[in-house]
């Protein structure tokens, strides 16, 4: 009976799909790619190639062959190369998703913004320095007092968020662009620009080399892969179906926005809100415009509580083994790691502060956009130069999924080009954009 049960818990390829585009899509980052027209389809399905998939599927492996031991990429690393690597990757992953916090809950300011009726005030009011810094702290600190409430809070609020907040605006972010190209309407992407882009002007791959991060965290759902039934044919199985559809996501919604909004006139903080505006402005709408608003807001809170609780509490595991002072490992009763979450909340406080320096809003969000990447693309490099060693150093080491049923050629393959992907977007990430 017991087995049974066990059975019926296991997820299936459908389930696993889904709940890897619910941890991977975010639809903040849709206006840089809007920028590129057509060729911004190139980009994806190039990252998704070099990048998403080869990172789910040297995720799963791992997780796989430490299923029973803490630490996630500090486990990875560490076996491979030795503790120190091991502590660096994972407080690469942590400190990477504390200078990430501004960038997106800048996103949840200007949503906050466009909840308003008037669409010129709401802009006005979303390029507003101030506002941007109060709403900022505000969220934040909000999602951190609800991580320091226990893991029940944190999945209900990021489960719903998900929903309400990603995958439910991104579907009728979708549809309008359909339904507004089909009837007639004015196409505003430049459609001679082609499929492939230009490759020989390296400052125009700046911020597309930006599209690695959309796909960023797919090692974290390395974690399910014992969850699934019949791992070694379903888990591929639900990556390339979750990676499709996550594309195709992505896609779908930058073409959705580069129909309504010039080029000329797209920015990487406002123009999800002011694209959603204009197609409810044209479909005379005009009432929905806060409720997408609202939901957009609520999907940034979900978004961003998850990784509240996600890294630091990866680092505070780590913190647990001698890594970090007696300080960084006290917890409050409800087990929370609440001094790690406070010293947190602190630093994205003093680069929070940063908006009042910083030439604009737009400025900062891209600039701060970049050093998230930069961090994170050496966390990454670590993980597959660890996966390839592993192979060599612990041969006969149990493997529940493995990439290759014999020899170490399809991970040497895979790995090779997650490595040499994430290289190439590191080294871009260096270049000023046009």
């Amino acid at each position: 009976m017991a087995n049974n049960t066990k059975q019926i818990a296991k997820l299936g390829v459908f389930t696993l799909a889904i709940m890897n585009v619910t941890a991977v899509v975010s639809l903040r980052g849709l206006p840089a790619e809007a920028e590129y027209g057509l060729s911004s389809a190139f980009y994806y399905l190039f990252a998704a190639i070099v990048f998403l998939i080869p990172t789910s599927l040297v995720a799963a492996e791992l997780a796989a062959m430490f299923k029973d031991k803490q630490g996630g990429v500090f486990r990875w690393v560490g076996e491979a190369f030795g503790k120190k690597w091991g502590f660096l990757s994972i407080w690469l992953q942590w400190i990477e998703s504390t200078i990430w916090y501004p960038t997106v809950l800048t996103f949840g300011a200007v949503s906050i913004a466009f909840i308003g009726m008037d669409s010129a005030t709401d802009a006005s009011l979303a390029s507003n320095k101030l506002f941007s810094l109060v709403v900022v702290l505000a969220i934040y600190w909000v999602a951190t007092w609800i991580a320091l409430r226990g893991l029940s809070w944190v999945g209900k609020i990021s489960k719903w968020g998900g929903m309400i907040g990603t995958i439910i605006p991104a579907a009728i972010l979708i549809i309008l662009g359909i339904v507004y190209i089909s009837t007639g309407g004015e196409n505003q992407m430049n459609m001679k620009q082609g499929f492939f882009p230009d490759l020989t002007k390296l400052d125009n791959l700046v911020l597309a080399s930006s599209i690695f991060l959309f796909y960023a965290g797919m090692e974290m759902m390395g974690v399910h892969v014992m969850d699934v039934k019949n791992p070694s044919r379903n888990y591929p199985k639900a990556i390339l179906i979750g990676s499709l559809m996550t594309v195709a996501i992505f896609i779908l919604g930058t073409f959705a926005l580069g129909f309504i909004i010039p080029a000329k006139d797209i920015s990487l903080t406002q123009s999800l809100l002011i694209g959603f505006d204009n197609y409810f402005t044209h479909f005379h709408l005009h009432w929905a415009s806060p409720v997408i608003a609202i939901a957009l807001t609520f999907g940034v809170l979900a978004g961003v509580l998850t990784w509240v609780a996600g890294p630091s509490k990866g680092i505070f595991t780590v913190g647990k083994a001698g890594y970090l002072p007696p300080f960084f490992q006290r917890t409050n009763r409800r087990g929370v790691q609440r001094n790690i979450l406070l010293v947190q909340g602190a630093i994205v406080t003093l680069l929070s502060l940063l908006f009042v320096v910083m030439p604009s809003v737009q400025a900062f969000y891209q600039i701060l956009s970049q050093l998230t990447i930069l961090l994170y693309l050496i966390m990454y490099l670590l993980m597959f130069a660890a996966a390839i060693r592993l192979r060599y150093k612990l041969p006969n080491a149990p493997r529940p999924f493995r990439l290759g049923k014999g020899g170490n050629g399809l991970m040497w393959l895979i790995g090779s080009v997650g490595f040499l992907g994430s290289l190439m977007a590191f080294v871009l990430s260096f270049i000023p954009p046009s």
